[in-house]
């Protein structure tokens, strides 16, 4: 890797780096963090994420070192809508698990190990957040290796399920199958770096339980056929207008599963 980075490039892990593109928002937080990975002394880097269609940003990714591969965690453009340029910028193949994601490479998937920038990277399918949303484990990141979680693991808050796309049983699954990787470093998509990955997940399962229950109370209170509208005011009473379409998509996730 180039070691005249950026200064607006800083590290998050003995095999990561990461650049916070411009678009900070109620659900962006800071803005998406765009990660490069590779072994020191490496002349290529992988890029995880380009994020939204920022040319200065695309930029100092690019210079950072000569870009091998580019992956993608899940479709949603704030990760994903500078994939082309970026692709077109470097000549990189950008692999996703959704083909419409991909430029010169192929879908990636579950299970899949990858070799590039001289880092060994293993594919995991991480539906919930998105029916399409991978995360990707660096075993070697130090002593514990690292998970770069998109946006099925934050760095501050708790996720949003994308419903209907998004379903709480496939993220229920999704947190037990990391939750058995340990004491990973977790390099999210957006917040700061974690540490502890087992840890972080057993928050995360601890908090849908608690939404559960009050989704429980919320239709004992309001009757069986109470409406999304109703639920989302019971259960999320001074949330911000800003993120209410999010927290009404959340509430029906958990609808449907525990009607189901």
């Amino acid at each position: 890797m180039n070691p005249e980075s950026s200064p607006s490039i800083l590290p998050a892990s003995d095999l990561a780096r990461f650049r916070l593109a411009p678009n900070p928002g109620p659900m962006s937080l800071d803005g998406t963090s765009s990660y490069l990975l590779g072994r020191p002394g490496s002349e290529t880097t992988v890029v995880v994420d380009p994020g939204p269609l920022d040319e200065r940003h695309l930029q100092e990714l690019a210079a950072a070192g000569r870009v091998e591969l580019i992956l993608i965690t899940h479709r949603h453009a704030d990760h994903t809508a500078a994939a082309g340029r970026f692709h077109e910028l470097t000549g990189a193949p950008v692999r996703a698990a959704d083909a419409r994601h991909c430029h010169g490479g192929n879908p990636l998937a579950d299970g899949e190990t990858l070799f590039a920038a001289g880092v060994e990277l293993r594919v995991i399918a991480a539906p919930g957040h998105t029916s399409d949303s991978l995360c990707f484990h660096l075993p070697g990141d130090g002593p514990h290796g690292s998970v770069l979680t998109g946006d099925t693991i934050l760095g501050r808050g708790t996720t949003v399920l994308d419903f209907p796309d998004g379903k709480l049983g496939d993220y229920l699954a999704t947190l037990d199958r990391l939750e058995r990787i340990g004491p990973a470093t977790v390099l999210p998509g957006h917040g700061a770096v974690l540490p502890a990955l087992d840890a972080v997940v057993r928050a995360y399962r601890d908090h849908r339980q608690e939404r559960l229950a009050q989704i429980r109370a919320a239709l004992t209170e309001l009757g069986p056929d109470a409406g999304l509208g109703e639920i989302t005011d019971a259960v999320y009473a001074d949330i911000d207008p800003a993120v209410r379409p999010a927290a009404e998509n959340s509430v029906a996730a958990q609808l449907e599963f525990l009607r189901a």
